[in-house]
């Protein structure tokens, strides 16, 4: 595991379909945040899920990004010590991890149905957290377990999990204080079909690559008490987490890759100028009050977690209209 003397941070893209502005949101407060303490930004593609991601879309994110003004230290296209930076070939490892789990006795076998897994492998949202695990396969004993195999049915494996409170203090949202079992309970760490969850991924890398500050949408902050958890469990240091807020469309959901028009390839095949994407996005972080076009580099100064709002942004018509007029 590597461990840096100044901050590093990441942007973790999921190549799942175009990014969008809620995603260029979050990329743009990550990037300031780093670039602002003269820290290190590593970019990672999390495409662990292999029905969803697409090496297209790999592709077109970083095209992307760049047009937006972003730039990192270290990625799929930028060598470092910490190569590879596409999760989908960082397998060993997560299984390097999950042995070092299973033989403290912190995992057991879950033969659950795979439809209560299908989200496994993607980043968890608000809508997504649902009811904790009730410990249906955590009861079984070494016989009904080995039955069950003999049987040729596949396990995936969950971490036991106990009641404990975990607490963190959010660079923006100040203290969190969160119960396990309200985040899930007992979470899996693999699917039946072999493909690792964003939670153990998520945490592994964050170590390995040895990152110090995690900016995200608030969508994750259940995940934060789980990869803690797993933090200690595996002997990795916690980074110090800001879960930001969403940006929300007309209608109040979150922005997600399903709002075609509001994609950066979309938007910069209209021929928009970045600059303007950022003047949007900048102001609804109360960083640049008139909307002026201007690069992130010219947001730096002065810039500071703690100066972000608090609540979800709204992006109206008006704004759609501004953008591409």
């Amino acid at each position: 595991m590597r461990r840096v003397g100044r901050v590093c941070g990441r942007l973790a893209p999921s190549p799942t379909g175009y990014a969008h502005l809620g995603n260029a949101w979050a990329f743009l407060l990550a990037w300031l945040s780093v670039r602002a303490q003269n820290g290190r930004l590593i970019l990672r593609v999390e495409d662990i899920d292999p029905q969803r991601s697409k090496m297209k879309f790999v592709d077109a994110l970083l095209e992307d990004m760049r047009w937006f003004g972003l730039d990192w230290d270290e990625g799929p296209d930028v060598a470092g010590p910490a190569q590879p930076y596409l999760q989908s070939r960082r397998k060993d490892h997560y299984e390097e991890a999950l042995a070092r789990l299973g033989r403290a006795g912190a995992t057991y076998p879950c033969f659950c149905t795979r439809g209560e897994l299908r989200n496994l492998a993607s980043a968890p949202h608000v809508e997504d957290i649902g009811v904790s695990y009730p410990g249906t396969c955590r009861q079984l004993g070494e016989a009904q377990r080995a039955a069950l195999f003999g049987a040729g049915r596949k396990a995936a494996v969950r971490l036991r999990c106990f009641g404990e409170e975990i607490s963190f203090t959010d660079a923006l949202r100040g203290e969190e204080r969160m119960r396990l079992a309200d985040c899930g309970g007992d979470f899996a760490l693999r699917r039946s079909d072999g493909v690792v969850s964003y939670q153990l991924a998520v945490t592994v890398d964050d170590a390995a690559m040895g990152i110090t500050e995690v900016v995200r949408g608030r969508d994750i902050l259940h995940s934060t008490p789980r990869q803690i958890v797993l933090q200690r469990l595996l002997g990795y240091a916690t980074p110090r987490y800001a879960h930001i807020p969403l940006l929300l469309d007309s209608e109040g959901g979150r922005l997600a890759k399903r709002h075609q028009s509001l994609t950066l390839r979309g938007l910069r095949q209209q021929g928009v100028d970045a600059r303007r994407v950022v003047g949007l996005l900048s102001r609804m972080a109360g960083l640049n009050p008139r909307e002026k076009p201007v690069n992130p580099g010219d947001l730096l100064p002065g810039f500071a977690l703690a100066r972000l709002p608090k609540h979800d942004q709204l992006v109206t018509e008006d704004d759609v209209r501004r953008l591409v007029a």
